[in-house]
């Protein structure tokens, strides 16, 4: 037990970064961590769940593994029914901003650790030097399939979406055959292969390799498209809002806008991908607080705005489909801007997949490092300081099952990894200030322990919220994982070089 709960010291673990070969180059500041934040936090999502969480809806159980682990406790198996979800109106902006505070203890955590261990890797180097070497394989193979799941779903509605854009902006669709999935819902669609979803996983792959501050340009780019176009919406439709629409204000209650807040929360997951650039950060101990910070605020802004026009626009009644935005500002004649809304749309699929592909690769290159996985993995290029062969690696393993299957239905295997780690660093914080209470930090969470243990305490209450069969479905992964670590990881780990 004593070799599975070894810590790595953070002194070892800085000491690992700066070793020949294995260094990355550190060129990003404030505002590029903040753009990285943005990117893969506001994606196709404020489009989209902002009128589902207004309109509420209705879910169907079709099994016991279909129902949400919290239904089953409080009603049994009565839960496998149809069971309403009331939405919560216009109060949707309220609960974009209680999600947000409910965000926010994680984000305070997060960024402490990352400010004291400006490392790559995130939670799972944060978990290693604070819970234990298990813990910390854990919590990798756990993002590993955070990041993966989460992309192979975005590539699969980056192909769909970009074939909506083509026919409505050039009057013409890529072939069905080149461009869905070739399995849906277990079977055979008759396509030969998703063609544009490989292709874009393999275009954002080469930029990353290109090099981090090629890629956070690239990113900047598309945040600043679609907070464009998001503000091109929010102004542009503001002078249409009917004040009539947002009454009642909360229709269905506060319990309506806690509804809307457990819907929505899934579209804040991604600003701890702002801590995976750590170790490429100029100045870490200021700037990634800053970033993360920075990234919870500006976005929980602009989805309190949509949230507000939207529902002012249009009958929150009737904002329950696939497209609530676009289909709202067709209905008041707003062209226009709808064909800007369809751009931003698409730049946030892709900024989303650049993020977390960066992401993916940092994980996969800090374990290595660590001797948990492949030394491979771990190998720096020696002109773009870049781990390439894990972000190529990570590239072909989200873009071909992409190309395959129809994924949409494993999201939720992305939001319980996302909570799972943040009820760790929200653990290591609490760790890390008894046994090393004495070390300097450039930020400091407030209320310790009771904040991170709320922290802890909300992700719980949220992973309950999710279905049995994602947590099936995420055990069966732990399990392939620990397999690989008492096979691999455990004997080829560095701590265990040190103790033979």
């Amino acid at each position: 037990m004593g070799q599975l709960l070894r810590t790595k010291s953070i002194e070892a673990l800085i000491a690992s970064s700066e070793q020949e070969g294995r260094r990355l180059r550190r060129t990003l500041g404030p505002w590029s961590l903040t753009a990285l934040g943005i990117g893969a936090v506001i994606g196709s999502g404020i489009f989209i769940l902002t009128g589902t969480a207004a309109a509420g809806e209705t879910l169907a159980f079709r099994s016991v593994l279909h129902a949400p682990v919290l239904d089953l406790l409080i009603h049994g198996p009565d839960a496998v029914s149809t069971i309403g979800r009331p939405g919560a109106g216009p109060a949707i902006t309220l609960s974009f901003i209680l999600t947000a505070l409910a965000c926010s203890f994680a984000a305070l955590c997060y960024a402490e650790l990352a400010s004291m261990i400006p490392i790559a890797g995130s939670a799972y180097t944060y978990s290693y030097a604070t819970l234990g070497e298990i813990f910390a394989w854990v919590i990798g193979w756990d993002l590993i399939l955070e990041y993966a799941v989460s992309n192979m779903a975005v590539a699969v509605g980056f192909s769909a979406y970009l074939n909506d854009f083509l026919e409505s902006m050039l009057g013409f669709q890529l072939p069905k055959q080149l461009s869905a999935p070739m399995i849906s819902g277990g079977q055979f669609t008759g396509s030969w292969f998703n063609l544009p979803a490989l292709l874009v996983l393999l275009a954002l792959t080469w930029i990353l390799v290109r090099g981090v501050r090629e890629s956070a340009g690239a990113n900047n780019i598309m945040v600043l498209v679609k907070v464009g176009a998001i503000l091109v919406f929010v102004i542009g439709a503001a002078r249409a809002i009917e004040p009539g629409n947002w009454r009642p204000f909360m229709p269905n209650g506060f319990q309506g806008v806690m509804t809307g807040a457990a819907i929505v929360f899934f579209t804040y997951i991604g600003f701890d991908s702002v801590s995976t650039a750590a170790e490429e950060c100029k100045r870490p101990q200021r700037d990634l607080p800053f970033g993360i910070i920075a990234t919870l605020i500006v976005c929980t802004l602009l989805y309190a705005a949509v949230a507000l026009v939207l529902t002012g626009i249009a009958d929150y009644k009737t904002l329950a489909n696939a497209a609530p935005v676009a289909n709202a500002l067709k209905a008041i004649g707003f062209e226009n801007i709808r064909r800007w809304v369809s751009v931003g749309a698409l730049m946030g699929m892709v900024s989303s997949l650049l993020v977390f592909q960066y992401g993916q690769a940092r994980v996969w290159f800090a374990m290595s490092r660590d001797g948990l996985l492949p030394p491979a993995f771990s190998r720096v290029h020696p002109v773009h300081q870049t781990p390439h062969i894990s972000t190529w690696v990570a590239g072909l393993a989200v873009g071909l099952p992409a190309g395959i299957w129809d994924i949409g239905t494993f999201a939720d295997l992305a939001n319980i990894g996302t909570l799972f780690a943040f009820v760790l660093v929200s653990a290591g914080v609490i760790v890390l200030r008894r046994r090393q209470p004495e070390r300097p930090r450039s930020f400091r969470v407030p209320l310790v322990p009771w904040l991170p243990m709320l922290s802890i305490v909300s992700c719980f209450v949220l992973m309950l919220s999710l279905p049995l069969e994602t947590w099936v479905r995420f055990f069966v992964w732990l399990v392939i994982g620990l397999a690989v670590y008492f096979i691999f990881g455990k004997k080829h780990s560095e701590l265990a070089d040190r103790t033979r």
